[in-house]
């Protein structure tokens, strides 16, 4: 059976694409991310997003201490009530510095290692927050990474979600049977949702878009 390693957050897209992998006939090794930040909350979703869909996951502890991002410095303010251009075109204060290269190099080693043919990430380049990293030549320039500098050389990099919407995450997720109400989104590092967020204010809007469709 093919295998793959998915990189699991336990938001929305994270939860959709390991989905997505498992209807795709891989047995799929879910990577999860302690790298300090401040939303530590989404750590306990991706577990229970990972037991819910009965593949194995290992919760990886990293440390970042020069820090360099909201996400990472409590002294730093997250962005919130953004409107939806400015997150199309700014990089917000959430951004982490190389945080998509860091978990890829991981999960790159993590695959080569274990014989998987795929590695599968949630990344969007349409309702995003501004991220370099989450975007179509990144990705295809990273594959390239992979081609020159491992004995492998084949594994590849799957981005299902790179050209979805929000509301169409939503759609797909619910097609595969993925327990989106099980997933977190919020940057802030509270018991419940701020809402107010970029990453809150994109969820609510691919929900209500979703709402009104069905």
């Amino acid at each position: 059976m093919k295998k793959a390693v998915v990189l699991l957050s336990g938001g929305l897209d994270s939860t959709t694409t390991l989905y997505y992998a498992l209807d795709k006939g891989y047995a799929c090794q879910a990577l999860i991310f302690d790298y300090g930040q401040r939303h530590k909350r989404e750590l306990r979703s991706a577990v229970a997003v990972a037991k819910r869909a009965r593949v194995s996951y290992q919760i990886l502890k990293i440390s970042l201490p020069w820090k360099g991002s909201a996400l990472l410095d409590a002294k730093v303010k997250v962005p919130t009530g953004r409107s939806l251009k400015k997150m199309a075109t700014e990089i917000p204060s959430t951004y982490v510095p190389a945080r998509n290269t860091i978990f890829l190099s991981f999960a790159l080693s993590f695959a080569e290692a274990i014989g998987a043919q795929a590695i599968f990430i949630g990344a969007n380049a349409l309702d995003y927050s501004g991220y370099p990293d989450c975007r179509p030549d990144y990705y295809a320039a990273y594959q390239k990474v992979i081609e020159k500098g491992t004995k492998a050389k084949k594994i590849k990099i799957v981005t299902p979600l790179i050209d979805l919407t929000k509301e169409e995450i939503i759609k797909l997720g619910r097609k595969l049977g993925a327990p989106l109400e099980m997933t977190w989104s919020c940057y802030q590092g509270g018991k419940e949702p701020c809402g107010v967020c970029d990453s809150c204010r994109l969820r609510e809007k691919g929900f209500s878009l979703y709402n009104k469709a069905s």
